[in-house]
């Protein structure tokens, strides 16, 4: 077998090759013999059909599915011989054929690039610390309740933070438009789910009176034939309800499946979670910090095809999160490119960063980080005990520990500075940056 590559951008390779005749002619004698001794023909006996008979029925089958093969073996042998790393499936370009005659093709394929991991002295980290102070432990307390907020039906005038039940009815330029009518809506006022002036406009409002609020759809607003439109919304109030913040007590300590154990015990069970989650938004900064240098100081080329392939992941993905009628591939590629290529040149680095340093999975921080997870459950020990006896779910969970493992050891040459601040600073999640 004849072999010749040529480099036709920095990822893309030109392979030439050429198979001997009688390697093909091997594989089609060898079908053909197949097929001799279970081939049913009428007139002969099975097994017993002359080779000229069965070359003449089946030997264009043959020798097509003998090619097939022949590329496809070839190629895997070529690329081993000449110490190449494909990053996706080959184009082959198929140019002699012909029986007695040597195959020759082209194959035109991408390989993973090749680089070393550098620049870790170069990136800049802000590693913060903070404390579950009383003060954050009362004001999560203060959430808690208020997401378990009740309403009870109040004989007064709405205000703020109520809750109304009502009907209405939206016009524009005099008529009934699609979506803006509704009977027996659940509305907070307060709540911003209405456009601007809406739920202002209910404050004061008492149940069973009508108002009649006209307003302005923003600019902005989703639907593209009402934006900018001037509208009348006629609503009348069927209830006005009041806010009632659940007691700590018992039971509501049991809707959080806290049992007998009181206040103080609720309170240290939310503390628990509070500092779990502190442990974790502190972890998931310094690593989004170290992966945002490693992609700064380490530029490299993406294999198309990679890059392709993780778009169709996304656009899977979007359709599972999103539902609708809509096909993945309906999704346009644009959306998710960039969000694509950050994934698969981190993948690359950190592979890469993996095999420099030959990272393996630390099987005390596997152990740790399941009791971590599983602390958050009623039952811990079956929590850990179901994720090593699953596979799956523990190679996901070594994954996680070998990502941490890298983001260690950059940390071991990167610039670190630590930070003390507040346990809401701490936990606030990151803005993304503004698009100019």
């Amino acid at each position: 077998m004849q072999v010749s590559v040529e480099n036709t951008s920095a990822l893309e390779r030109r392979m030439s090759i050429t198979v001997p005749a009688e390697r093909i002619e091997t594989q089609v004698n060898k079908r053909l013999q197949q097929t001799a001794q279970k081939a049913k023909i009428a007139g002969f006996r099975p097994g017993k059909v002359p080779m000229s008979e069965i070359k003449r029925r089946f030997g264009a089958d043959a020798r097509q599915e003998a090619v097939g093969d022949v590329i496809q073996s070839s190629f895997y042998e070529a690329v081993v011989e000449q110490k190449l790393n494909p990053a996706g499936a080959p184009s082959i370009e198929p140019k002699s054929i012909e029986a007695g005659k040597d195959l020759e093709y082209v194959a035109v394929f991408e390989v993973f690039p090749e680089f070393t991991v550098a620049g870790f002295e170069g990136i800049a980290v802000e590693r913060l610390s903070a404390d579950v102070a009383d003060a954050d432990l009362d004001k999560m307390l203060d959430v808690l309740r208020k997401q378990n907020t009740r309403f009870e039906v109040a004989d007064r005038a709405a205000q703020n933070e109520d809750q109304l039940n009502i009907d209405f009815v939206g016009k524009v330029d005099g008529e009934v438009f699609a979506g803006g009518s509704a009977k027996g809506t659940q509305l907070v006022l307060g709540s911003g789910r209405m456009i601007p002036g809406f739920e202002d406009g209910l404050v004061g409002a008492k149940a069973g009176e009508e108002r009649v609020l006209n307003l302005t759809f923003p600019e902005d607003y989703q639907n593209l034939e009402l934006a900018g439109k001037a509208a009348e919304f006629t609503v009348t109030v069927n209830t006005v309800s009041e806010p009632k913040l659940p007691e700590l007590n018992e039971e509501f300590f049991a809707q959080f499946g806290i049992k007998e154990t009181g206040l103080e015990g609720f309170r240290t069970e939310v503390r628990k979670n509070m500092e779990r989650e502190l442990r974790q938004a502190i972890k998931s900064k310094v690593k989004n910090q170290v992966m945002d240098g490693l992609l700064e100081t380490n530029p490299i080329e993406v294999p198309k095809a990679l890059l392709s392939n993780e778009v169709d992941r996304l656009r899977v993905q979007a359709v599972q999160q999103f539902g609708g009628n809509i096909k993945p591939d309906q999704l346009p590629a644009e959306l998710f490119e960039e969000q694509a290529k950050r994934r698969v040149v981190l993948g690359l680095i950190v592979a890469e960063v993996v095999k420099q340093f030959d990272l393996k999975p630390d099987d005390a921080r596997v152990r740790e980080m399941i009791q971590e997870m599983a602390s958050a459950y009623q039952e811990p020990e079956q929590v850990v005990s179901w994720y090593y006896k699953n596979d799956q779910q523990l190679n996901e969970v070594r994954s996680v520990v070998l990502e941490e493992q890298v983001v260690d050891t950059v940390l071991q040459k990167a610039s670190v500075t630590d930070k003390s601040v507040s346990y809401e600073e701490a936990v606030k999640p990151v803005e993304a940056p503004q698009a100019d």
